[in-house]
């Protein structure tokens, strides 16, 4: 039967189309389904990530980057520039272009491992000799039966109750991403991750961006010592931060966006804007799937429960990525998708959430991985600290950008290493010898005595690791 399939994945984002191809390259017959689309109406696989999440961000954070080190820094290189503008729709298309590139690639991908792609929405039918039927619903209706389902339908933007996204005034990150002007005024709900993303793309192009966040504290998921140099240093950028803040009503005009809300001394206060982005979180994508008609367990946040091993309550049915509980991280749903394949061949697929990295790609970048300061304390375990500031370290001066440190978390008696914090330059990519070392159990010592080259940013990371003893070379 050609449409009979060992593996049938729904759901083309990192955790979906990881898993089919990885599950392809196990000798399985796969199908994977996948229903984005680009603006002509073709395939657009890569799931949020690719299309209107990682991917197009850091385009867009890369390209108002180069504007701002234009405006700003080039003259401190010798560069003068006259006539600086930006031109905000080739900035878009260039992000359309990028965004496509992967779209592309994931699609080349699916071709040279033999996994057959159908264009549309999965969703179980039901229970049938030989697995589980699955419908496809789109241009081409068909019709699946899978031995093994793995659901990887992602997540959507929480919107705020009554104040749905029109994606022209009131934003998701869809909407953030494909702003066609710089706004004068953007008000961003939210201070999580995508908020101060899309406030840096706009506030590096001009506009006066205002964030507002409900929590007392900023970036409370993030090292004490880190969020507070976060917020001296996205203060001075530009960035108007009120915390504490109580959301009221939201009306939209045309002259753009009107947001009432209670400070945090409890004074009513207004925000008038062009744009308002809302970026209160994401909440599990079931919808359409047809969970109650196959009986698939949900929890209470419409996530698809599932133990350790990424097994739901259906045999031979699993789910991986934003979909299920855990971190909602692309890189996080790609090793579920390998461990998920892996597991299904009657291997050992490996996940530990204790070592899967974090990052904020602002400037400057913010990254972690292992427990924050605060956490540890909270556990009444001891631990020993060390940090370097990237001030003083010589590459970091020779590239202009001095701001944050490196932090080490170990423990008192073992030396092993429990958490790594970084905010400064490159620190998405300084954060992998972090997260390699954790995984293998390393001591602060380990990275102290490895040989860095010179000069390098990672050269701080070694610094922070000596100072976990209280000792520097400090080059």
């Amino acid at each position: 039967m050609s449409n009979q399939f060992d593996v049938i994945v729904i759901g083309g984002g990192p955790g979906g189309y990881i898993a089919a191809i990885r599950a392809a390259q196990l000798g399985f017959k796969v199908a994977c389904i996948d229903e984005w689309k680009n603006a002509k109406g073709g395939p657009a696989p890569g799931g949020t990530c690719t299309n209107v999440g990682c991917i197009p961000s850091k385009a867009l954070l890369q390209s108002s980057e180069h504007y701002d080190q234009a405006a700003h820094h080039f003259a401190d290189h010798g560069i003068t520039v006259e006539g600086l503008k930006m031109d905000v729709a080739k900035m878009i298309g260039r992000k359309d272009t990028v965004v496509k590139q992967n779209n592309d690639g994931i699609l080349y991908l699916f071709k040279k491992n033999k996994v057959t792609f159908f264009h549309g929405r999965g969703s179980f039918v039901k229970a049938a000799e030989g697995g589980y039927e699955i419908a496809v619903a789109g241009d081409k209706p068909d019709t699946l039966v899978g031995k093994h389902i793995v659901v990887a339908t992602g997540s959507n933007a929480r919107q705020l109750p009554g104040v749905p996204f029109d994606e022209k005034l009131v934003l998701s990150n869809d909407g953030a991403l494909a702003i066609g002007e710089v706004p004068t005024k953007l008000g961003v709900i939210g201070s999580g991750v995508i908020g101060l993303e899309m406030g840096s793309v706009w506030r590096r192009l001009g506009a006066e961006v205002t964030v507002l966040e409900a929590l007392p504290t900023f970036l409370a998921a993030v090292d004490e010592q880190v969020a507070k140099e976060a917020q001296k240093v996205f203060t001075k950028q530009g960035l108007k931060l009120q915390l504490g803040v109580k959301i009221g009503d939201i009306k939209t005009s045309k002259k753009g966006v009107s947001v009432a809300y209670t400070d945090a001394k409890g004074e009513a206060q207004k925000l008038e804007c062009d744009k308002l982005i809302v970026s209160i979180g994401r909440v599990p994508n079931t919808n359409g799937l047809n969970a109650e008609g196959v009986g698939l367990k949900l929890d209470e946040r419409g996530a698809i429960v599932v133990d350790d091993d990424c097994k739901t309550n259906l045999p031979n049915v699993w789910a991986v990525g934003d979909v299920v509980r855990g971190p909602m991280l692309a890189h996080k749903a790609e090793e579920e998708g390998v461990a998920v394949a892996e597991r299904i061949a009657g291997q050992h697929g490996h996940v530990n959430f204790n070592t899967i990295p974090w990052v904020i790609y602002t400037s400057p970048e913010i990254a972690w991985v292992g427990k924050t300061e605060q956490a540890l304390k909270a556990e009444g375990r001891a631990y020993k600290a060390g940090s370097f500031p990237f001030i003083a370290n010589g590459r970091a001066r020779a590239l202009g950008d001095t701001t944050g440190f490196v932090k080490f978390l170990a423990d008192a008696q073992t030396d092993e290493i429990l958490g790594v914090h970084i905010i400064g330059p490159f620190a998405s990519e300084l954060i992998s010898e972090a997260v390699v070392a954790m995984e293998f159990k390393a001591s602060a010592e380990d990275i102290a005595r490895i040989c860095h080259a010179h000069p390098s940013l990672s050269e701080a990371t070694k610094e922070a690791a000596l100072a976990v003893d209280k000792r520097t070379l400090n080059f």
